[in-house]
């Protein structure tokens, strides 16, 4: 679970709902005809940008945003040098039915059971790699569609209103509920832009590039301990994944070690 996201997003919205509550009554933000305008209007807009396959998988991958967390670069630098150990003193077969922390890691070692060259591991895995990082972007791209929509359908919504206002100026009863359309529909497209759609894109986006790069660290390690390189090289090699830090602090230990 990726608490950051959780907080985050969880957060902003209490922290509106309270500043509401402790204002006035709640029931004055709440406006159906605004709600139908943006959400709605939202929903539809960006549905006709893109087909029903990426706008439904969009909310799937956004659930992965909450709910799948990446293993950090130095655990799955020291989890591949643990499994090169291993096939190197027990072969590829001691592999077997190895749990390892992620499906793709996992996709990988069964391709060294089976006896895949080095090559071919590289490329099926690279294909797979393509595909997630097509599903990540394909995701972010719709959740910035919604944050660029909404603003604009709460826009809309605000013209609404203020024609409804002014075509019925005689009636002083009118007025009040063509501005509460007038205003809250900017409220409401502001909120989803900036509570919601931005930070999901944004976090897939990011999560885009954390997954790519160590999908791409699975399959340097992978085709290295298939061509028989010395768990130690391994690390070494590996190690350019880290940070920079990270690197002197692994630098430094090994140093001491030596």
């Amino acid at each position: 679970m990726d608490f950051a996201t959780l907080i985050g997003l969880v957060g902003a919205i209490l922290l509106i709902a309270s500043a509401v509550i402790l204002g006035t009554s709640p029931s004055v933000f709440i406006n159906p005809p605004s709600l139908l305008i943006v959400v709605g209007g939202t929903l539809l807009v960006v549905l006709s940008k893109f087909s029903f396959a990426q706008f439904l998988g969009a909310f799937k991958a956004a659930l992965r945003a909450f709910k799948f967390k990446l293993p950090e670069t130095q655990a799955s630098i020291e989890e591949l040098v643990e499994i090169a150990n291993v096939a190197r003193k027990e072969g590829v077969l001691g592999l077997e039915g190895r749990e390892v922390s992620t499906p793709f890691l996992g996709k990988g070692i069964q391709m060294l059971v089976d006896g895949q060259n080095g090559e071919t591991i590289k490329q099926l895995l690279s294909k797979e790699r393509l595909m997630t990082l097509d599903h990540n972007r394909s995701g972010a791209k719709v959740f910035t569609a919604k944050a660029d929509v909404a603003p604009a359908m709460g826009m809309i919504g605000t013209l609404i209103g203020l024609v409804q206002m002014l075509s019925n100026m005689e009636d002083p009863k009118s007025i009040g509920p063509a501005m509460a359309v007038a205003l809250l529909t900017t409220l409401y497209g502001a909120m989803i832009a900036t509570m919601i759609a931005t930070p999901i894109a944004d976090k897939l986006s990011l999560r885009m590039t954390e997954e790519a790069r160590i999908q791409s660290l699975y399959i340097d390690a992978l085709v290295a301990i298939q061509e028989g390189t010395n768990p130690r090289i391994i690390e070494q090699m590996l190690s350019s994944y880290l940070p920079p830090k990270e690197r002197e602090k692994l630098a430094e230990a090994e140093g001491a070690g030596g």
